[in-house]
């Protein structure tokens, strides 16, 4: 991950950059597409949102909403206990961005600290995309 900003705009973006080589076999390379297809559909205030995909002659590159706050692991290591009304506040954000995909057929199977970012306002922001499901009954 990297940040970058744009030049016209001066708007600054997380750009993932993900090595062709890793992407040899199917699986990994269906992983890469289904990350940027559900990135692509979704629109919801707690799901990363995607600005701009594609592919240089060695990497695939998504351009992404930066989320100043980081990761929410990282607070709850530093924090070690939340607050029951934080723990709750996250909690029902999370719960909110879950049922958004679930609605549009995708199960999102990678929940984890480590996946669930902080905007600047201090609200989760749900990412990682690459072992989720599309198109779920």
């Amino acid at each position: 991950m990297y940040m970058v900003r744009k030049l016209d705009t001066g708007t600054i973006y997380a750009m993932k950059v993900v090595g062709k080589e890793k992407l040899e076999g199917n699986a990994k390379l269906k992983q890469i597409y289904t990350e940027r297809n559900i990135l692509a559909d979704m629109n919801h205030p707690f799901i990363v949102k995607l600005y701009y995909a594609f592919e240089s002659q060695y990497n695939v590159h998504f351009v992404l909403e930066f989320c100043p706050g980081g990761e929410l692991f990282y607070h709850m290591r530093n924090v070690h206990k939340l607050k029951e009304e934080q723990a709750l506040f996250y909690f029902c954000e999370i719960l909110l961005g879950l049922e958004h995909l679930h609605l549009n057929g995708i199960v999102y199977r990678d929940l984890k600290p480590e996946n669930i970012l902080l905007d600047l306002d201090g609200h989760v922001v749900l990412t990682d995309f690459g072992l989720s499901k599309m198109k779920m009954g």
